[in-house]
């Protein structure tokens, strides 16, 4: 029986690389890689890292074993799990998954608001969130091509901020040396993998748009593979940029150290920051 199914549009960089990645490289890279690097040490926040990504490497070479072996139809996790574990299973985790997804939305519409008191103390939280959220449906209305060319921009204000960091970190041990962050003891190893581990979590960004993909079985492991792969590659080079770039006091204190540490604070940082929110807003959408 021919499939009928209409063919989608999407390639592996705009339909999976993408949205995954910069769901990857979100909000904890920004607030929590500090504050856990001034915390645990450079050696621990590093143990952390790699345990964490290695459990996500082994859930993303299970999803491209799958991914390689049938045709992955809309609907993403949901398609693979009632088609692999049946019908009830599937139906017991997709409508969940919905509702997730569908929280999700509201949940990073009010850290961004949140955010904006950065720059903009008197703001309300509440009415600025549903002016996100409308925005952020806007966009998704447009359809899944269009939105995801919109996180372009979005990827490369991220790549920027991560830039702007390393070159400050440079400069300031360059100035001062380097030292090698010891432990505090107020935050536990396990208690810093919970905070840690759903900065990693952001494979399945990519895998639900898998009913606008061109050729599914080649693009989700291509593209979850190598977001997951540069996501650990960045997140293993953070504490060493954290530490040469700051103190300890700074580290723990300042939930934005990132804006002490980069040349132009700010102005590099911020929008790296609310550009990472919204496009995991607008994938979630």
């Amino acid at each position: 029986m021919p499939n009928s199914r209409p063919q989608g549009s999407l390639n592996t960089f705009l339909g999976v690389y993408t949205p995954t990645i910069l769901t990857i490289l979100g909000t904890m890279m920004y607030l929590r890689s500090g504050w856990l690097t001034g915390h645990l040490g450079i050696f621990q926040f590093l143990v952390i890292i790699i345990m964490a990504n290695a459990i996500t490497f082994i859930t993303s070479l299970s999803i491209s074993s799958i991914g390689t072996n049938i045709r992955v139809g809309t609907g993403g996790a949901y398609y693979i799990i009632s088609r692999s574990l049946g019908i009830e299973i599937g139906g017991a985790i997709g409508l969940p998954l919905f509702l997730s997804q569908a929280f999700s939305v509201t949940l990073y519409a009010f850290g961004l608001a949140e955010s904006l008191r950065f720059v903009w103390p008197d703001v309300n939280i509440q009415l600025a969130s549903v002016i996100i959220i409308v925005v952020v449906l806007g966009i998704s209305m447009l359809g899944a091509e269009l939105a995801l060319k919109s996180q372009i921009p979005i990827m490369v204000l991220v790549a920027i901020s991560i830039l702007a960091v390393a070159t400050g970190t440079v400069q300031r041990t360059a100035a001062s040396g380097f030292t090698l962050i010891q432990p505090t003891g107020e935050v536990s190893f396990w208690a810093g993998f919970a905070i840690f581990f759903p900065a990693v979590t952001g494979v399945m960004a990519g895998l639900g748009l898998s009913g606008d993909l061109k050729d599914p079985m080649r693009s989700i492991p291509r593209g979850t593979m190598l977001a997951v792969l540069t996501g650990a590659i960045i997140y293993l080079s953070l504490p060493f940029l954290m530490a040469g770039g700051g103190d300890v006091q700074q580290l723990t204190n300042n939930p934005l150290v990132w804006t002490e540490i980069a040349p132009l604070g700010f102005w590099l940082i911020l929008p790296g920051l609310w550009g990472a929110i919204l496009s995991s807003a607008i994938g979630s959408m």
